[in-house]
């Protein structure tokens, strides 16, 4: 019974975002879609699979980290780069930009392991400072460097591009402040709504898992879950390099929307790390379907009232309070709790009548 009710509420979160992805299809196909719309698809999935990823860490695992916008940034300039430099070899874009994804994920998962080692031996806001700190070091680390590719192989400096010493056939990938320009735009809408959906569906097996039941038994109770012989290290390890890794996703998803990419604070910064906290906050903690809604709304929402000028921060900010009260206060989850249990005892007289 409890198995065909999750079976049925993760059928119920993988067909919302088909039916997403249907109706974009009809209305871009009907031409009812405005090119402000059209250039939002991309990101709403970005922000979505950023939204899950981290809820995996704050709201499964209990842990609060700020860093996630520097796992996004890992895994968007490594894959960028590997875009970059493979162009020659592999001049299909499709088949660059899916490898890319590996990689992203690939370097993301591993910088989470090497963060997560010593990093989650701390709890609340020491984790949370340490994980924001690795977000500023890798943001202007990325600022400061500069690579590039000649005959003779890769170079590398932190001063300029002139002191990379390149011969006439060498080529600069990373170019600083600047960052990486010309990286093909491989992303499409398509492409992020199916890493939507593989995101959801390593997310939710994970939760649904013994893996996932142990994740939860720390966060609920560290130490009655280790009296029972749970390794608490391994598994908060393995949450947060899952979480990195699908962070690494997104970059490498948002790296690949754009022409070129640059470090910058607006993109990597510590307001997109909060930005995201934010969707997982108000979408719910450990409320999957909640947060990935809840980045799609707050999303969207600031550019559907651009033409209210005056007022559009205004109504984005009423809105936050809203759904903050809806999700967080008591008395709004005891009405809820009250309205479902009407619902259910509605429905039995019907089965019955039936």
């Amino acid at each position: 019974m409890k198995k065909n009710k999750l079976l049925i509420q993760n059928s119920i979160t993988y067909a919302i975002v088909i039916a997403c992805w249907i109706v974009a299809q009809i209305l871009i196909s009907t031409g009812n879609m405005k090119s402000l719309m059209k250039g939002l698809l991309v990101p709403l999935c970005i922000y979505a699979i950023l939204a899950i990823s981290l809820n995996l860490t704050v709201g499964i695992l209990g842990e609060l980290s700020l860093g996630h916008a520097g796992f996004m940034c890992v895994g968007a300039f490594s894959g960028a780069f590997f875009t970059k430099c493979m162009e020659n070899v592999i001049p299909d874009v499709t088949v660059r930009f899916l490898i890319a994804l590996l990689i992203g994920a690939a370097v993301a998962g591993v910088c989470g392991i090497l963060i997560g080692i010593p990093v989650l031996r701390l709890k609340g806001d020491y984790l949370a400072i340490v994980t924001l700190a690795f977000g500023e070091i890798i943001k202007n680390l990325i600022n400061a460097m500069y690579v590039g590719k000649d005959a003779s192989g890769f170079h590398f400096s932190i001063k300029d591009s002139l002191s990379l010493g390149l011969d006439d056939t060498g080529v600069v990938i990373i170019k600083g402040a600047q960052g990486i320009t010309g990286t093909p735009k491989a992303a499409t809408f398509t492409i992020a709504i199916i890493l939507v959906l593989l995101t959801l569906f390593i997310t939710l097996n994970l939760i649904n898992s013994r893996t996932g039941r142990a994740i939860m038994s720390i966060r609920d109770n560290r130490i009655a879950a280790e009296s029972v012989g749970i390794n608490i290290t391994k598994y908060k390890l393995m949450a947060f390099s899952i979480s990195a890794a699908l962070a690494g996703v997104a970059g490498v998803l948002y790296a690949h929307n754009l022409s070129s990419l640059a470090a910058t604070p607006k993109n990597f910064g510590y307001n997109m790390s909060i930005m995201i906290l934010v969707f997982v906050v108000l979408g719910g903690l450990g409320n999957i379907r909640g947060s990935m809604i809840a980045a799609v709304v707050l999303t969207m929402l600031p550019e559907l009232l651009r033409g209210l000028n005056d007022y559009r921060m205004l109504i984005y900010a009423v809105v936050l309070i809203v759904m903050m009260l809806f999700n967080s206060s008591p008395k709004a989850i005891e009405m809820r709790s009250v309205f479902m249990d009407r619902l259910k005892s509605k429905k039995k007289p019907a089965k019955e009548a039936a």
